[in-house]
């Protein structure tokens, strides 16, 4: 084996998603005028335009195109509405599983890939570093909010189990997965349609507009092609162990812009998730298969 071993050019599109990603709080939070559901069906169909100049690599099978726009419409859309169904933050919190799910998922859907003691650890440790992060002693569970926490979990395993079965699907070029984001956010727009009346697409500010541009271009655009790379020549156990670091620097992003002051949980948390994203690139990388999809 040459080189390092805790480097490859997955690990780097990896990181590449996870700084785009830590964005997407912060730029959502700041978008009132109209509700999450017509917000990320408007995001996915920007995203989607923007895959248009390359439609000449829009070359997919059936299933790939039917497994990429159900995981991007299921995930947001139960996302989304687990924050009307309970407390963001504690929603938030059970959506943070999907890292931990893609390392449980690998195993079990990725033959060749079993799990070692390193990866659960370091699992353990991101997920302690997340809750850490997003809890300041105040997270009290509660029953009435269960509609919520069972979209919110919902939606973990969706994302965590389409990263991992991303790896099975017939081979196709990156841009598919943005291309995939045109149906999706027409799906989203009609649901939205449907459940919440007229559009009120005139009632949203430039400076909305400009948020939602953003968005499409950065932390719901390039970051699902980035994403997609990772998964599709990386160790899913790794990449899982990784995917802590989002919602520390999604927190780090948000305290910064809000003019808070960095606390020791902080700090405790970033040891743990960046000790824990550590020990899960440790080890010798899986041998290259033939194929993704095989």
């Amino acid at each position: 084996m040459s080189g390092c071993s805790w480097w490859d050019r997955s690990t780097g599109f990896a990181l590449l998603t996870i700084v785009l990603w830590a964005s997407l709080a912060a730029l959502t939070s700041r978008v009132t005028s109209v509700s999450p559901l017509v917000l990320v069906g408007l995001v996915l169909f920007f995203c989607g335009i923007g895959a248009l100049p390359f439609w000449r690599q829009w070359r997919a099978r059936p299933i790939t195109w039917l497994v990429t726009i159900a995981a991007l419409l299921l995930y947001h859309l139960l996302l989304f509405m687990s924050f009307h169904h309970a407390p963001v933050l504690e929603a938030n919190l059970i959506n943070y599983l999907w890292p931990l799910c893609i390392i449980l998922f690998t195993p079990l859907l990725l033959p060749g890939h079993p799990l070692h003691a390193r990866h659960l650890l370091a699992g353990a440790f991101g997920l302690a570093g997340s809750l850490l992060v997003m809890v300041n002693g105040e997270l009290q569970l509660q029953q009435v909010y269960l509609p919520g926490y069972l979209l919110a979990l919902g939606a973990a395993v969706i994302w965590g189990a389409y990263s991992v079965l991303s790896r099975r699907l017939p081979p196709a070029p990156a841009v598919v997965t943005a291309a995939a984001c045109l149906p999706a956010g027409v799906l989203a727009l009609l649901l939205a349609r449907l459940l919440e009346g007229p559009l009120p697409l005139a009632q949203i500010p430039t400076r909305d507009w400009s948020l939602i541009i953003g968005l499409a271009l950065g932390p719901m655009g390039a970051a699902f092609v980035t994403w997609y790379l990772a998964l599709r020549d990386g160790d899913p156990r790794r990449i899982g162990a990784l995917a802590y670091l989002t919602p520390l620097l999604s927190t780090l992003l948000l305290v910064w812009l809000n003019g808070e002051a960095l606390t020791s949980r902080h700090l405790l948390a970033g040891a743990l998730i960046m000790g824990g994203a550590l020990l899960g690139m440790l080890g010798q990388r899986s041998s290259p298969q033939a194929s993704p999809a095989s």
